[in-house]
């Protein structure tokens, strides 16, 4: 199958590219159907850090809703007569605030929240205000609820407001919409007492746009959500990472305090606001508003298969050099029932407690949970000694539940080299492998996975990013290294059964780390070139593997392969053959592209190629820039059914999409 050579040459002339560059030859063996290609192979990591939570995904809006921040009235500023109280309705958020008469006619009391970096609304959008409140000496009195923007330059800072009766003694529930006609980025949330004489308490203060994902009311911000789906990610890992450790045990991500009412979910102290000194936010904590049920929720919704991450009985280790700091061994019993208790809240039926639990928050039926990581990236003998009770109990009680183990936080050496063989004298079903490295490291590993044992635990490569030396933040080369790198986890399918970029999720006003996949503000989010290279593999990952070679051999950027990466699949469903390519050079690369083993029935109608390319290699998308580095896509004809010569431009990557018929 001949290429157009007019059509060809057309477009190297257009993209100002030379042919006389010598042909790279890559041979893909169609009729060597090979392994199959996960359902799970892309996929999601969330971890609460850079406010990827609270003042991120989940789309409530004020902060310190329960003032039960240590600090009470963080994020609060109040004024006239407040009171803070903590005799409050909820057992594990005791804390509410009582607003009295000021004293004088012509005074006010109340109070106004910040929010996430401002409250940020829009004009024309509806925004649900609920408060829980009661008028403690009986009879009835109002409080007004105001959208203001305080650096307005108008005549009035109020953007929109509703009143609200409060009729009762005993606590209750109160919602009303606020529809704001001007859009405000830097706003505050305000509540005056109307009637001030007649006292009020307010627990729970919450705004939520009305139009979050899927409409849940203690729902998602959807435009991050949609992003989540928009990647077709076949696994979501959850809640983290580091925060699953916590700096201490008492601070670790405790699942049981995530679920039930969301007004009694207590606060936990974030493990990120105080880790990086110079990225100091002593405002970071976690309301567990978005908890496990919300992300088997959220799993189910984006076509993924949920993976949670527990305790092991460790703090996180950098932070903790003192064994006693840990749970001993012989102590572990209620961390291994914790996970029990998940898996029968996930699956259970509903006459068992946790299964009776998912179903009164709304969920009836199981969540089919397969997969649970037992320790983030923990370390040495300690860890080892630990995750073996979690093992036996799970294999005992769910023999089909995967459990996934750790090989610690280095891609290689003597903790790595470590735990795999333990992982393996475990039987570990998949062993969790973490890089953030620099160019140098994934310009280096394309052929990792291709001597791994494989008959031994699969791999899950649950954290990883390309740090640009210098450089660390989403500019284009860092995604292309990413992408070159990914061919070789395509390659190995049958080893590499999950991958994951890390982090997730960044908030441009309060990060701790970065590189990561998808920024945003309050209003505004953007989608990096690492979004979009794990965007192109998740859609195209096929069903099976196929061989690709060059001179035999598998094309990992080694020595003489001007620099190309490269892996193939065949997409048993959509009925055709997808080569992966990634030119890390900086010159054109005339691709001769063979399809080898056609079947003479076989007729390929035509081929389509997304790429993902810029000149500028520290180019990135921005807030301001979203589009400035996006795939494009080309349509070609065929003529015959032999070979199929293109040219891939310097620092690109290409998906090529064989159609057959």
């Amino acid at each position: 199958m001949k290429f157009n050579s007019r059509l060809l040459t057309a477009v190297a002339l257009s993209a100002g590219l030379a042919l006389n560059a010598a042909t790279n030859e890559l041979v893909v063996q169609t009729n060597k159907i090979g392994a199959p290609v996960q359902p799970t192979m892309y996929g999601l990591f969330f971890e609460d850090i850079n406010y990827a939570a609270d003042g991120g995904l989940y789309a409530e809006m004020i902060k310190n809703r329960s003032f039960e921040f240590p600090e009470n009235f963080m994020g609060w500023e109040i004024f006239g007569h407040v009171d803070l109280k903590n005799d409050g309705p909820f057992e594990r958020n005791p804390h509410y605030v009582r607003l009295s008469n000021p004293g004088h006619p012509h005074k006010w009391t109340g109070v106004e929240n910040e929010g996430f970096f401002g409250v940020s609304f829009k004009a024309g959008e509806e925004y649900r205000f609920s408060v829980w409140a009661r008028v403690p000496d009986g009879g009835s009195s109002k409080i007004r609820v105001e959208l203001v923007d305080t650096k307005a330059m108008g005549e009035t800072q109020t953007m929109t407001q509703q009143e609200i009766t409060i009729d009762s003694k005993e606590w209750k529930k109160y919602t009303v919409i606020l529809k704001p006609e001007t859009s405000v980025t830097k706003g505050k949330l305000r509540i005056f007492l109307s009637k001030p004489e007649h006292t009020v308490d307010l627990e729970h203060i919450s705004l939520f746009p009305v139009d979050t994902w899927k409409g849940h009311e203690n729902g998602m911000r959807k435009d991050l959500a949609q992003a989540l789906a928009d990647l077709k990610p076949g696994i979501f890992r959850f809640p983290g990472g580091c925060i699953v450790e916590g700096t201490d045990i008492d601070t670790r991500y405790d699942w049981k305090k995530t679920v039930g009412p969301v007004e009694n979910r207590p606060l936990n102290e974030n493990r990120w606001h105080y880790t990086f000194p110079h990225r100091f936010f002593p405002d970071y904590f976690q309301s567990y508003g978005l908890g496990f049920y919300e992300f088997f929720l959220l799993s189910e919704e984006i076509g993924s298969e949920p993976l949670p991450v527990l305790n092991v009985g460790l703090a996180c280790q950098y932070q903790n050099d003192d064994m006693h700091a840990h749970i001993a061994v012989d102590s572990l019993q209620p961390y291994i029932q914790d996970a029990l208790d998940l898996i029968e809240f996930a699956n259970g039926d509903t006459s068992t407690k946790w299964g009776a639990l998912r179903a009164e928050m709304g969920h009836p039926a199981p969540f089919n949970l397969k997969f649970i990581g037992v320790g983030n990236e923990q370390w040495g003998p300690e860890y080892v000694e630990r995750l073996e009770p979690f093992i036996k109990a799970i294999r005992a009680k769910y023999p089909d539940i995967k459990i996934i183990g750790s090989s610690g936080p280095n891609s290689e050496g003597k903790e790595f080299d470590y735990l795999w063989p333990e992982m393996t004298r475990l039987k570990a079903d998949l062993v969790d492998e973490h890089f953030y490295r620099p160019e140098s490291w994934f310009l280096s590993q394309g052929a990792r996975y291709d001597n791994y044992d494989r008959k031994g635990p699969k791999v899950f490569a649950g954290e990883y990013a390309c740090h640009g030396r210098g450089k660390k933040y989403n500019h284009y080369n860092a995604a292309l290294l990413e992408a070159a790198f990914m061919t070789g986890l395509e390659r190995n399918a049958d080893v590499v059964h999950m991958a994951t970029y890390a982090p997730l999720f960044a908030h441009v006003e309060g990060w701790q780390w970065r590189p990561d996949m998808i920024w945003y503000d309050n209003n505004n989010s953007v989608r990096t070139a690492s979004y979009y290279v794990q965007q192109l593999f998740s859609e195209n990952k096929g069903t099976n593997v196929v061989p690709l070679t060059m001179d035999k051999k598998n094309v990992t950027g080694a020595e003489g392969q001007n620099g190309l990466f490269a892996s193939a699949v065949y997409d048993k469903d959509r009925n055709e053959y997808i080569v992966k390519v990634a030119n890390t050079s900086s010159e054109p690369q005339e691709l001769n592209i063979k399809l080898a083993g056609l079947k003479k029935k076989d007729v390929i109608t035509g081929v389509t190629a997304q790429t993902l390319s810029t000149k500028d290699l520290d180019s990135e998308n921005t807030l301001e820039e979203p589009n400035k580095i996006v795939p494009s896509m080309k349509k070609f004809a065929m003529e015959e059914k032999a070979d199929w010569t293109t040219v891939i431009e310097p620092n690109t990557f290409s998906v090529y999409h064989f159609k057959k018929q």
